[in-house]
Protein backbone atom coordinates (compact mmCIF):
# COMPACT_ATOMS: atom_id res chain seq x y z
CA UNK A 1 0.00 0.00 0.00
CA UNK A 2 1.48 3.64 -0.72
CA UNK A 3 2.20 5.80 1.66
CA UNK A 4 -0.25 8.70 -0.07
CA UNK A 5 -3.74 7.47 -1.93
CA UNK A 6 -3.36 8.95 -5.45
CA UNK A 7 -5.71 11.99 -5.31
CA UNK A 8 -6.39 15.30 -7.63
CA UNK A 9 -7.66 18.14 -7.65
CA UNK A 10 -10.09 18.75 -4.75
CA UNK A 11 -8.86 15.74 -3.22
CA UNK A 12 -5.87 16.90 -3.19
CA UNK A 13 -6.20 19.87 -1.84
CA UNK A 14 -8.02 18.56 0.87
CA UNK A 15 -5.22 16.19 1.13
CA UNK A 16 -2.69 18.89 2.26
CA UNK A 17 -5.19 20.64 4.10
CA UNK A 18 -6.41 23.46 1.65
CA UNK A 19 -10.15 23.92 0.97
CA UNK A 20 -12.62 22.99 2.01
CA UNK A 21 -12.22 20.62 4.73
CA UNK A 22 -13.06 16.70 5.00
CA UNK A 23 -16.69 15.36 5.58
CA UNK A 24 -14.75 12.63 8.62
CA UNK A 25 -11.31 12.46 9.26
CA UNK A 26 -10.75 9.32 10.99
CA UNK A 27 -7.36 8.88 12.93
CA UNK A 28 -5.86 5.44 13.00
CA UNK A 29 -6.56 2.42 10.49
CA UNK A 30 -7.09 -0.46 12.76
CA UNK A 31 -10.18 -3.00 13.04
CA UNK A 32 -12.24 0.61 14.55
CA UNK A 33 -10.64 3.04 12.18
CA UNK A 34 -11.26 0.87 8.72
CA UNK A 35 -14.58 0.36 9.89
CA UNK A 36 -15.10 4.06 10.58
CA UNK A 37 -13.88 5.15 7.67
CA UNK A 38 -15.74 2.70 5.87
CA UNK A 39 -19.01 3.45 7.20
CA UNK A 40 -18.59 6.93 6.46
CA UNK A 41 -17.17 6.70 2.72
CA UNK A 42 -19.93 4.02 1.66
CA UNK A 43 -22.39 7.02 2.43
CA UNK A 44 -20.89 9.36 0.10
CA UNK A 45 -19.13 11.56 2.34
CA UNK A 46 -15.80 12.60 1.04
CA UNK A 47 -13.04 10.38 4.22
CA UNK A 48 -9.76 10.83 4.76
CA UNK A 49 -7.92 7.80 6.94
CA UNK A 50 -4.94 8.70 8.74
CA UNK A 51 -2.21 5.66 10.02
CA UNK A 52 0.77 6.48 11.51
CA UNK A 53 2.57 2.46 10.81
CA UNK A 54 2.72 1.81 7.21
CA UNK A 55 0.60 -0.90 6.18
CA UNK A 56 0.42 -4.04 6.32
CA UNK A 57 2.04 -3.78 10.24
CA UNK A 58 2.44 -6.03 13.28
CA UNK A 59 -0.06 -5.79 16.57
CA UNK A 60 -0.03 -7.82 19.17
CA UNK A 61 -3.09 -10.29 18.96
CA UNK A 62 -4.28 -13.57 19.57
CA UNK A 63 -6.36 -12.90 16.01
CA UNK A 64 -9.76 -14.84 16.91
CA UNK A 65 -12.48 -14.06 14.91
CA UNK A 66 -15.67 -14.95 16.57
CA UNK A 67 -19.50 -14.61 15.57
CA UNK A 68 -19.95 -10.41 16.57
CA UNK A 69 -16.87 -10.06 14.32
CA UNK A 70 -17.76 -11.94 11.56
CA UNK A 71 -21.32 -10.47 11.39
CA UNK A 72 -19.74 -6.47 11.10
CA UNK A 73 -17.25 -7.12 8.64
CA UNK A 74 -17.89 -5.04 5.13
CA UNK A 75 -20.16 -7.10 2.84
CA UNK A 76 -18.58 -8.85 0.54
CA UNK A 77 -15.44 -8.84 2.71
CA UNK A 78 -13.23 -12.47 2.62
CA UNK A 79 -11.43 -13.22 5.89
CA UNK A 80 -7.87 -14.45 5.29
CA UNK A 81 -8.21 -17.35 7.70
CA UNK A 82 -5.20 -19.05 8.94
CA UNK A 83 -7.05 -21.88 10.89
CA UNK A 84 -10.87 -22.63 11.38
CA UNK A 85 -11.56 -23.64 15.46
CA UNK A 86 -13.44 -27.21 16.01
CA UNK A 87 -11.80 -27.72 19.57
CA UNK A 88 -10.65 -25.92 22.90
CA UNK A 89 -8.85 -27.32 25.26
CA UNK A 90 -9.43 -26.11 28.45
CA UNK A 91 -6.66 -26.19 30.89
CA UNK A 92 -6.25 -24.62 35.30
CA UNK A 93 -2.86 -23.26 35.44
CA UNK A 94 -1.43 -26.64 32.93
CA UNK A 95 -3.58 -29.09 35.16
CA UNK A 96 -7.08 -31.01 34.64
CA UNK A 97 -6.89 -30.87 30.79
CA UNK A 98 -9.91 -31.26 29.27
CA UNK A 99 -10.62 -30.69 25.19
CA UNK A 100 -14.33 -29.99 24.03
CA UNK A 101 -15.00 -30.34 20.00
CA UNK A 102 -17.27 -29.32 17.84
CA UNK A 103 -19.01 -30.59 13.93
CA UNK A 104 -19.35 -26.75 13.46
CA UNK A 105 -16.58 -24.16 13.27
CA UNK A 106 -16.33 -22.37 16.50
CA UNK A 107 -14.78 -19.27 15.30
CA UNK A 108 -11.41 -18.28 12.88
CA UNK A 109 -8.17 -17.09 13.55
CA UNK A 110 -6.15 -14.50 10.96
CA UNK A 111 -2.88 -12.78 11.21
CA UNK A 112 -3.62 -9.26 12.28
CA UNK A 113 -1.64 -7.28 8.93
CA UNK A 114 -3.57 -9.24 6.49
CA UNK A 115 -6.75 -8.38 8.33
CA UNK A 116 -6.12 -4.67 9.13
CA UNK A 117 -5.03 -4.26 5.66
CA UNK A 118 -7.81 -5.95 3.86
CA UNK A 119 -10.26 -3.64 5.94
CA UNK A 120 -8.24 -0.27 4.68
CA UNK A 121 -8.94 -1.88 1.45
CA UNK A 122 -12.56 -1.87 1.97
CA UNK A 123 -12.52 1.66 2.88
CA UNK A 124 -10.06 2.36 -0.05
CA UNK A 125 -12.88 0.82 -2.35
CA UNK A 126 -16.28 2.59 -0.73
CA UNK A 127 -14.21 5.62 -1.37
CA UNK A 128 -11.71 6.97 1.69
CA UNK A 129 -8.59 8.60 0.55
CA UNK A 130 -5.83 6.90 2.86
CA UNK A 131 -2.93 7.84 4.07
CA UNK A 132 0.15 6.48 5.95
CA UNK A 133 3.20 7.15 8.05
CA UNK A 134 0.94 10.20 9.52
CA UNK A 135 1.24 10.75 12.77
CA UNK A 136 -1.72 13.00 14.85
CA UNK A 137 -0.49 15.39 17.34
CA UNK A 138 -3.31 16.79 18.30
CA UNK A 139 -6.94 18.20 16.77
CA UNK A 140 -8.02 21.31 18.22
CA UNK A 141 -11.76 22.46 17.98
CA UNK A 142 -11.07 26.38 18.93
CA UNK A 143 -8.39 28.60 18.25
CA UNK A 144 -6.29 30.38 15.16
CA UNK A 145 -6.53 27.20 12.78
CA UNK A 146 -9.78 26.38 12.96
CA UNK A 147 -11.88 28.34 10.63
CA UNK A 148 -15.48 28.40 12.03
CA UNK A 149 -17.45 26.56 14.74
CA UNK A 150 -18.36 23.49 12.09
CA UNK A 151 -14.59 22.45 11.68
CA UNK A 152 -12.41 20.59 13.57
CA UNK A 153 -8.57 20.95 12.78
CA UNK A 154 -6.34 17.84 12.83
CA UNK A 155 -2.49 19.06 13.60
CA UNK A 156 -0.44 16.84 12.13
CA UNK A 157 3.13 16.31 13.53
CA UNK A 158 4.85 17.89 10.73
CA UNK A 159 2.49 21.29 11.19
CA UNK A 160 0.07 20.58 8.69
CA UNK A 161 -3.16 20.92 9.10
CA UNK A 162 -6.49 19.01 8.03
CA UNK A 163 -9.49 20.74 8.36
CA UNK A 164 -13.14 18.15 9.34
CA UNK A 165 -16.21 18.54 9.75
CA UNK A 166 -15.84 15.58 12.01
CA UNK A 167 -12.86 13.65 13.43
CA UNK A 168 -13.12 10.03 14.49
CA UNK A 169 -10.68 8.78 16.99
CA UNK A 170 -9.59 5.42 16.44
CA UNK A 171 -6.03 5.59 17.52
CA UNK A 172 -5.48 2.86 20.08
CA UNK A 173 -5.10 2.45 23.24
CA UNK A 174 -3.26 5.02 24.14
CA UNK A 175 -4.60 7.57 22.36
CA UNK A 176 -4.20 11.24 21.50
CA UNK A 177 -7.89 11.92 20.36
CA UNK A 178 -9.15 9.80 23.64
CA UNK A 179 -6.84 12.16 25.81
CA UNK A 180 -8.70 14.91 23.97
CA UNK A 181 -11.72 13.41 24.72
CA UNK A 182 -11.14 12.57 27.69
CA UNK A 183 -11.27 9.05 28.42
CA UNK A 184 -11.56 7.37 31.57
CA UNK A 185 -9.99 4.25 32.28
CA UNK A 186 -10.89 1.60 35.10
CA UNK A 187 -8.93 -1.61 33.97
CA UNK A 188 -5.45 -1.62 32.75
CA UNK A 189 -3.87 -5.35 31.76
CA UNK A 190 -1.02 -6.61 29.97
CA UNK A 191 -0.61 -8.69 27.17
CA UNK A 192 2.26 -10.41 26.26
CA UNK A 193 3.12 -12.67 22.86
CA UNK A 194 4.82 -14.74 20.96
CA UNK A 195 4.71 -15.93 17.37
CA UNK A 196 6.30 -19.11 17.36
CA UNK A 197 7.62 -20.94 14.21
CA UNK A 198 7.21 -24.62 14.61
CA UNK A 199 7.26 -27.99 12.31
CA UNK A 200 5.09 -29.33 10.17
CA UNK A 201 4.49 -32.37 12.81
CA UNK A 202 3.78 -29.84 15.38
CA UNK A 203 1.79 -28.06 13.70
CA UNK A 204 -0.65 -30.43 12.64
CA UNK A 205 -1.26 -31.24 16.29
CA UNK A 206 -2.71 -27.72 16.71
CA UNK A 207 -4.57 -27.73 13.92
CA UNK A 208 -8.52 -26.81 14.27
CA UNK A 209 -7.37 -26.58 18.04
CA UNK A 210 -6.97 -23.89 20.49
CA UNK A 211 -5.79 -23.55 23.88
CA UNK A 212 -6.91 -21.48 26.62
CA UNK A 213 -5.08 -21.81 30.11
CA UNK A 214 -7.00 -20.37 33.27
CA UNK A 215 -3.40 -18.70 34.72
CA UNK A 216 -1.95 -18.56 38.49
CA UNK A 217 -2.43 -14.33 38.53
CA UNK A 218 -6.14 -13.09 39.48
CA UNK A 219 -7.72 -12.79 36.29
CA UNK A 220 -5.30 -14.38 34.01
CA UNK A 221 -5.59 -16.80 31.56
CA UNK A 222 -3.01 -17.93 28.32
CA UNK A 223 -3.99 -18.84 25.05
CA UNK A 224 -2.32 -20.93 22.01
CA UNK A 225 -3.89 -19.98 18.87
CA UNK A 226 -2.78 -22.17 15.73
CA UNK A 227 -1.64 -20.17 12.35
CA UNK A 228 -0.41 -22.71 9.91
CA UNK A 229 3.10 -23.24 10.51
CA UNK A 230 3.22 -20.33 13.67
CA UNK A 231 1.38 -20.83 16.75
CA UNK A 232 0.78 -17.38 18.38
CA UNK A 233 1.21 -18.29 22.23
CA UNK A 234 -0.07 -15.43 25.04
CA UNK A 235 -1.18 -14.47 28.34
CA UNK A 236 -2.61 -11.59 30.04
CA UNK A 237 -2.92 -10.07 33.28
CA UNK A 238 -3.74 -7.26 35.28
CA UNK A 239 -0.99 -3.98 35.27
CA UNK A 240 1.30 -4.12 37.48
CA UNK A 241 2.28 -8.24 37.62
CA UNK A 242 4.77 -7.50 35.06
CA UNK A 243 7.40 -10.11 36.38
CA UNK A 244 4.64 -12.45 37.54
CA UNK A 245 3.02 -12.28 33.66
CA UNK A 246 6.48 -12.64 31.81
CA UNK A 247 7.16 -15.81 34.03
CA UNK A 248 4.04 -16.87 33.51
CA UNK A 249 4.38 -17.06 29.22
CA UNK A 250 8.03 -18.55 29.53
CA UNK A 251 6.04 -21.17 32.12
CA UNK A 252 3.80 -21.77 30.11
CA UNK A 253 5.75 -21.89 26.83
CA UNK A 254 7.83 -24.58 28.85
CA UNK A 255 5.36 -26.36 29.84
CA UNK A 256 3.92 -26.85 26.19
CA UNK A 257 7.20 -28.26 24.99
CA UNK A 258 7.57 -24.99 22.63
CA UNK A 259 10.39 -23.80 24.45
CA UNK A 260 13.23 -25.16 22.23
CA UNK A 261 11.18 -23.34 19.41
CA UNK A 262 12.51 -19.60 18.62
CA UNK A 263 9.86 -16.93 18.98
CA UNK A 264 9.88 -14.78 15.35
CA UNK A 265 8.02 -12.19 16.92
CA UNK A 266 7.68 -11.11 20.71
CA UNK A 267 5.63 -8.31 21.83
CA UNK A 268 3.55 -6.86 24.48
CA UNK A 269 0.37 -4.67 25.03
CA UNK A 270 -1.41 -3.00 27.58
CA UNK A 271 -5.61 -3.16 26.89
CA UNK A 272 -7.68 -0.31 28.76
CA UNK A 273 -11.36 -0.51 29.63
CA UNK A 274 -13.33 2.15 29.99
CA UNK A 275 -15.28 3.23 33.21
CA UNK A 276 -18.71 3.74 32.88
CA UNK A 277 -19.06 7.49 32.95
CA UNK A 278 -16.13 7.96 30.15
CA UNK A 279 -16.92 9.98 27.69
CA UNK A 280 -17.08 9.48 23.70
CA UNK A 281 -17.23 12.53 22.53
CA UNK A 282 -16.32 15.85 22.57
CA UNK A 283 -17.76 18.45 20.01
CA UNK A 284 -17.23 17.34 16.85
CA UNK A 285 -15.10 14.28 17.88
CA UNK A 286 -15.93 10.42 18.43
CA UNK A 287 -13.73 8.06 19.69
CA UNK A 288 -14.06 3.88 19.23
CA UNK A 289 -12.76 0.60 19.85
CA UNK A 290 -9.34 0.88 21.93
CA UNK A 291 -9.44 5.00 21.71
CA UNK A 292 -12.56 4.74 23.25
CA UNK A 293 -11.51 1.82 25.84
CA UNK A 294 -14.33 -0.59 24.65
CA UNK A 295 -13.56 -4.40 25.13
CA UNK A 296 -14.76 -7.45 26.58
CA UNK A 297 -13.61 -6.92 30.24
CA UNK A 298 -12.89 -10.76 30.95
CA UNK A 299 -11.47 -12.46 28.02
CA UNK A 300 -10.62 -8.64 26.72
CA UNK A 301 -11.36 -9.54 23.51
CA UNK A 302 -11.39 -6.29 21.52
CA UNK A 303 -11.76 -6.74 17.54
CA UNK A 304 -15.60 -7.38 17.53
CA UNK A 305 -16.07 -4.26 19.72
CA UNK A 306 -13.57 -2.47 17.53
CA UNK A 307 -15.57 -3.51 14.36
CA UNK A 308 -18.99 -2.72 15.63
CA UNK A 309 -18.11 0.34 17.51
CA UNK A 310 -16.17 1.74 14.68
CA UNK A 311 -18.90 0.81 12.36
CA UNK A 312 -21.22 3.29 14.45
CA UNK A 313 -18.66 6.32 14.84
CA UNK A 314 -18.83 6.38 10.99
CA UNK A 315 -22.69 6.60 10.53
CA UNK A 316 -22.67 9.36 13.76
CA UNK A 317 -19.92 10.70 11.68
CA UNK A 318 -21.87 11.43 9.16
CA UNK A 319 -24.72 13.22 10.66
CA UNK A 320 -22.16 15.18 13.09
CA UNK A 321 -20.95 16.33 10.05
CA UNK A 322 -24.07 17.72 8.72
CA UNK A 323 -24.91 19.40 11.65
CA UNK A 324 -25.33 23.54 11.27
CA UNK A 325 -24.35 24.13 14.90
CA UNK A 326 -22.88 22.89 18.41
CA UNK A 327 -26.70 21.90 19.29
CA UNK A 328 -27.48 19.54 16.53
CA UNK A 329 -23.68 18.22 16.65
CA UNK A 330 -24.00 17.69 20.13
CA UNK A 331 -27.33 15.58 20.10
CA UNK A 332 -25.84 13.23 17.37
CA UNK A 333 -22.55 13.02 19.66
CA UNK A 334 -25.32 11.77 22.58
CA UNK A 335 -27.12 9.54 20.04
CA UNK A 336 -23.69 7.53 19.18
CA UNK A 337 -22.92 7.73 22.97
CA UNK A 338 -26.66 5.82 23.68
CA UNK A 339 -26.17 3.73 20.33
CA UNK A 340 -22.49 2.17 22.44
CA UNK A 341 -23.73 1.84 25.57
CA UNK A 342 -27.27 0.47 24.84
CA UNK A 343 -25.39 -2.84 22.78
CA UNK A 344 -21.58 -2.76 23.84
CA UNK A 345 -21.93 -1.06 27.14
CA UNK A 346 -24.23 -3.68 28.22
CA UNK A 347 -22.16 -6.36 27.44
CA UNK A 348 -18.54 -4.84 29.29
CA UNK A 349 -20.77 -4.28 32.26
CA UNK A 350 -21.56 -8.52 32.17
CA UNK A 351 -18.31 -9.17 31.14
CA UNK A 352 -17.15 -7.07 34.48
CA UNK A 353 -19.56 -9.46 36.20
CA UNK A 354 -17.77 -12.28 34.96
CA UNK A 355 -14.02 -11.05 35.42
CA UNK A 356 -14.87 -10.51 39.14
CA UNK A 357 -16.34 -14.20 39.49
CA UNK A 358 -13.53 -15.26 37.23
CA UNK A 359 -11.01 -13.84 39.97
CA UNK A 360 -11.79 -15.18 42.81
CA UNK A 361 -12.86 -18.71 41.30
CA UNK A 362 -11.24 -19.60 38.54
CA UNK A 363 -11.64 -23.60 39.21
CA UNK A 364 -15.62 -22.99 39.37
CA UNK A 365 -15.15 -21.46 35.88
CA UNK A 366 -13.37 -24.34 34.71
CA UNK A 367 -15.30 -27.15 36.07
CA UNK A 368 -18.66 -25.67 34.74
CA UNK A 369 -17.37 -25.04 31.34
CA UNK A 370 -15.69 -28.30 31.07
CA UNK A 371 -17.80 -30.74 32.84
CA UNK A 372 -21.29 -28.63 32.57
CA UNK A 373 -23.01 -28.96 28.86
CA UNK A 374 -24.75 -26.11 29.10
CA UNK A 375 -22.00 -24.26 30.17
CA UNK A 376 -20.24 -25.47 26.87
CA UNK A 377 -23.02 -24.68 24.65
CA UNK A 378 -23.30 -20.98 26.14
CA UNK A 379 -19.32 -20.89 25.15
CA UNK A 380 -20.32 -22.11 21.64
CA UNK A 381 -23.28 -19.77 21.31
CA UNK A 382 -20.99 -16.79 21.94
CA UNK A 383 -17.94 -17.48 20.16
CA UNK A 384 -20.36 -18.17 17.11
CA UNK A 385 -22.16 -15.00 17.39
CA UNK A 386 -25.41 -16.67 18.21
CA UNK A 387 -25.84 -14.96 21.35
CA UNK A 388 -23.59 -12.47 23.38
CA UNK A 389 -22.93 -12.53 26.97
CA UNK A 390 -25.51 -9.92 27.71
CA UNK A 391 -27.81 -11.98 26.09
CA UNK A 392 -27.21 -14.84 27.49
CA UNK A 393 -28.06 -12.96 30.92
CA UNK A 394 -31.14 -11.67 29.27
CA UNK A 395 -32.95 -14.44 27.83
CA UNK A 396 -31.49 -17.44 29.84
CA UNK A 397 -33.41 -17.58 33.28
CA UNK A 398 -30.60 -20.46 34.18
CA UNK A 399 -27.60 -18.42 33.04
CA UNK A 400 -28.92 -15.10 35.01
CA UNK A 401 -29.74 -17.22 38.26
CA UNK A 402 -25.78 -18.94 38.11
CA UNK A 403 -24.48 -15.52 37.70
CA UNK A 404 -26.42 -13.83 40.34
CA UNK A 405 -25.34 -16.95 42.70
CA UNK A 406 -21.42 -16.70 41.64
CA UNK A 407 -21.44 -13.10 42.64
CA UNK A 408 -22.73 -13.60 46.18
CA UNK A 409 -19.86 -16.13 46.42
CA UNK A 410 -17.11 -14.18 44.58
Amino acid sequence: MSSENDATGAEAAQELGEGPAWDVVVVGAGPAGASAAYAAAVSGRRVLLLEKAELPRYKTCGGGIIGPSRDSLPPGFELPLRDKVHAVTFSLNGKLARTRRSKRMLFGLINRPEFDAGLVEQAEKAGAVVRTGVTVSRVEQHGPAVPDRRTVAVVLSDGETVLARAVVGADGSASRIGAHVGVKLDQVDLGLEAEIPVPDTVAEDWAGRVLIDWGPMPGSYGWVFPKGRTLTVGVISARGEGAATKRYLEDFIARLGLAGFEPAISSGHLTRCRSDDSPLSRGRVLVCGDAAGLLEPWTREGISFALRSGRLAGEWAVRIAEAHDAVDARRQALNYAFAIKAGLGVEMAVGRRMLAVFERRPGLLHAAITGFRPAWTAFTDITRGATTLAGLVRTHSLARRALDVLDKRA
